[in-house]
C-alpha cells in the first residue's frame, strides 16, 4: 500500500497557491466525530493558510458518510462557492456496509462535481480498522483533511484560470 511509505499531507507542487479570493464549503460527517474533527481542523487550517478568508469558510456538520452528497448538492445550489470539500470516516466493519456506502458516496460526488462545474472534493476516509483512520487524520500518514483542502484550492484554482467558476453549462453540453 502506497501511503506504508510516506506521509500523504506532503506537497510539493504549487504549494503557493494564494486562496484570498475563494468560498470553500466543508461538510462534516459527525459519525466517527474523533476522526472527522481532526479532519476538518486540518482542512480549515489549510485554507486559512493559504489566504482563505474565515467568512468565506462555511462549515456544516451531517449525520454520517451517506449524507455528505446532498449536503453539497444544497452548499452548491445555496452558495456561490469555489469549492466544497466532503470531509467523513466509514470503517470497515463485519459486513459489507462500507463498499456500498463508499461507492455510492464517491459517484454521487463525482456526478455532482462534473455537472456542477464546481470541485466537489471526496474527504472520505475508507479504512480497514480505526489505526488507519487515526494514522489518516493527523498520525503517521498526515492528515486527510489537509490534502482536501489543498486538492480544493488547486482546483479552484484551475477552473478560475479557465473561467469555469461561473460557467453555468455543464462540461458535457
Amino acid at each position: 500500500m502506497a501511503s506504508k511509505l510516506k506521509n500523504l499531507s506532503s506537497h510539493s507542487i504549487s504549494n503557493d497557491i494564494d486562496g484570498k479570493s475563494f468560498s470553500v464549503g466543508v461538510i462534516v460527517s459527525e459519525y466517527h466525530e474523533n476522526i472527522t474533527g481532526a479532519l476538518q481542523q486540518g482542512c480549515i487550517e489549510t485554507l486559512l493558510k493559504h489566504g482563505v478568508d474565515e467568512k468565506n469558510i462555511v462549515v456544516d456538520f451531517v449525520p454520517g458518510a451517506y449524507e455528505l452528497p446532498s449536503a453539497a448538492a444544497l452548499f452548491l445550489e445555496q452558495y456561490e462557492l469555489n469549492a466544497v470539500i466532503c470531509l467523513g470516516c466509514v470503517i470497515k466493519g463485519d459486513t459489507d456496509h462500507d463498499q456500498y456506502i463508499n461507492q455510492a458516496v464517491s459517484n454521487e460526488l463525482m456526478r455532482l462535481s462534473t455537472e456542477m462545474l464546481t470541485p466537489v472534493i471526496f474527504g472520505l476516509l475508507t479504512t480497514n480498522d480505526l489505526q488507519q483512520a487515526l494514522d489518516r487524520s493527523g498520525g503517521k500518514h498526515g492528515n486527510k483533511g489537509e490534502e482536501c483542502a489543498m486538492a480544493a484550492l488547486k482546483m479552484a484554482a484551475l477552473y478560475q484560470r479557465h473561467d469555469l467558476a461561473d460557467d453555468d453549462a455543464s462540461l458535457y453540453n
